[in-house]
């Protein structure tokens, strides 16, 4: 079982580009159930985060391949990755 509060600062990787997509900061919950629906990586790019146009990382559960001790690997094609 992994805990949200155990998944935050770990590094994602996307296994299909071999992309570090940056680090957790938040999830996504489901209230009802208690299951994780999404982790969150905050959007790096422009000038300190601040020129950016893009939205942050939301990856859903289903895209998670495993979940290591320090880094998450993903499964994301380009047309996957919301933002």
């Amino acid at each position: 079982m992994v805990r949200a509060c155990d998944l935050k600062q770990r590094e994602v990787i996307n296994i299909v580009n071999a992309e570090r997509l940056g680090y957790i900061y938040d999830v996504d919950i489901d209230f009802e159930t208690g299951r994780i629906r999404s982790i969150i990586i905050p959007n790096r790019r422009g000038l300190f985060g601040f020129l950016s146009k893009r939205n942050d990382y939301v990856i859903p559960w289903e895209k998670i391949v495993t979940v290591g001790r320090e880094i998450v690997l993903v499964r994301m094609d380009g047309i996957d990755v919301v933002r």
